[in-house]
C-alpha cells in the first residue's frame, strides 16, 4: 500500500491498523542534537486520545508513546526516529458483522474495490486511529518550529450548525469540544450529545491560525504552501474541504474588497489568509477545514452485502459522535509537519 508517507526534507511514514498490535511512525530529517523525550510528545497524544469526555468515543487507550530509535542520551541523533503506540482496548468482536457488509459513508467499499481485501475491524488503515501516529510526528515538528517562534492554534469554529462568535485561545483546552467561544462551546456540546442519543452524529468546521511564519515559505506552481497544507489536511479521514483566509466568501466579493492593501507597516487586512502566490507573506496564516459527520452511526441505513445483496446496516461498537474535538490536535500536527518541511526546503535553497 503506497501513500503512507509525506514530506521531502522532514518526512513521516505511518504504519499499523486500528485493531492490530499498535500503530507508529518513522520520522526522518530531524535536526541532530535537539533535546527530545516521550514527555515532549505525550501532551499532544493526550489531547487526541479517545475516552476524554462524553462527546468522544468511550474506547480507552492511554496512547503512551515509545521512542525506539533516533534518540541517544535525551537528544536526537539525526537518524530516523521510530515511535510506537500500542493498542490495548480494541474490541474486534464488535465488528464481526461488518465482515460481510459495507458501512455507508465509510471507506469499506472503496478499500475492497481497490485491494480486494479489507480489514473490517475498525477500518484498518482507514480508521481515525492512524492519526495518533501523525500527532506523535507533529509534536516533534512543533518542537522544531519553536526555534522560529511559530505558534499553531486550531479550534472548533463550528459544530452541528453552532458557530463560535468570539475567540479566546485560553478556553480551547478548557471545554470538551475545543471551541474558542465558551458560550458556543456549551451549545456545541449539547448538539453532539443530542445526536449521540439519537444514534446519529454531527460534523463541523476546524479553524487553524498560525502566527510567526516568516515571508518566503512555499514554492511556486506545484509546491505552493497553501497547496501543501491543503494536501496534508485533506489527507485526514473525515475532512471534506478547506479554505484559506476569506475562502469561498471571496466568490461574492470584488477585487477592490478582497485585495489586501499593502502599507509600510504591513497588510491592512488578511483576506489572503497569509499566503500570496503560494508563498507566505509574513501575515497570520488562517485556514478552515470542513469535517463531515462521523460515518459510523447506530441508526439503520440501507447498504449492500459483500455479495451485492441489499441489506439494512446497523453499526455497533464505539465511535465518536463528532470528530471535531479530537481532530484539532491532528490538524495542528499536520500543519506543523508541512511548515517544518518547507522551512528545511527554504534553508536548503539558500545553503
Amino acid at each position: 500500500m503506497s501513500g503512507s508517507s509525506y514530506g521531502k526534507n522532514f518526512t513521516i511514514s505511518t504504519f499499523g491498523e486500528s485493531h492490530g498490535g499498535g500503530i507508529g511512525v518513522v520520522v526522518d530529517g530531524v535536526t541532530p542534537g535537539v533535546p527530545l523525550c516521550p514527555e515532549d510528545i505525550q501532551h499532544d497524544m493526550d489531547r487526541r486520545r479517545p475516552g476524554q469526555s462524553a462527546v468522544t468515543t468511550p474506547r480507552s487507550e492511554a496512547d503512551k508513546v515509545q521512542i525506539l530509535s533516533g534518540v541517544f542520551e535525551g537528544k536526537t541523533t539525526g537518524a530516523p526516529i521510530m515511535m510506537m503506540i500500542m493498542n490495548w482496548d480494541q474490541r474486534s468482536r464488535d465488528y464481526g458483522n461488518l465482515a460481510e457488509l459495507f458501512r455507508p459513508g465509510h471507506a469499506d467499499i472503496t478499500y475492497d474495490r481497490k485491494y480486494g481485501i479489507r480489514d473490517y475491524r475498525g477500518g484498518g488503515r482507514s480508521s481515525g486511529r492512524e492519526t495518533a501516529a501523525r500527532v506523535a510526528a507533529g509534536a516533534i515538528a512543533k518542537k522544531l518550529l519553536a526555534k522560529y517562534n511559530i505558534k499553531i492554534t486550531a479550534f472548533s469554529a463550528a459544530i452541528g450548525g453552532i458557530h463560535g462568535k468570539t475567540f479566546d485561545p485560553t478556553v480551547i483546552e478548557k471545554n470538551p469540544v475545543r471551541a474558542a467561544d465558551p458560550v458556543a462551546a456549551q451549545q456545541m456540546e449539547q448538539q453532539i450529545l443530542a445526536a449521540s442519543e439519537r444514534g446519529d452524529s454531527v460534523g463541523g468546521i476546524i479553524e487553524c491560525r498560525i502566527n510567526g511564519v516568516p515571508a518566503g515559505l512555499g514554492e511556486p506552481v506545484f509546491s505552493k504552501l497553501d497547496a501543501e497544507l491543503a494536501k496534508a489536511i485533506m489527507s485526514l479521514g473525515g475532512v471534506k474541504g478547506i479554505e484559506f483566509g476569506t475562502g469561498f466568501a471571496a466568490a461574492a466579493m470584488n477585487g477592490s474588497q478582497h485585495n489586501d492593501p499593502i502599507t509600510p507597516n504591513g497588510f491592512a487586512s488578511n483576506h489572503a489568509g497569509g499566503i500570496l502566490g503560494g508563498i507566505s507573506n509574513g501575515d497570520q496564516i488562517v485556514f478552515r477545514a470542513v469535517v463531515k459527520p462521523t460515518s459510523s452511526i447506530s441508526l439503520p441505513q440501507p447498504s449492500i452485502s459483500s455479495s451485492g445483496e441489499a441489506i439494512t446496516c446497523e453499526i455497533v461498537g464505539r465511535h465518536d459522535p463528532c470528530l471535531c474535538p479530537r481532530i484539532v490536535p491532528v490538524i495542528e500536527a499536520m500543519a506543523a509537519i508541512v511548515l517544518i518541511d518547507m522551512i528545511k526546503q527554504q534553508a536548503a535553497l539558500h545553503a
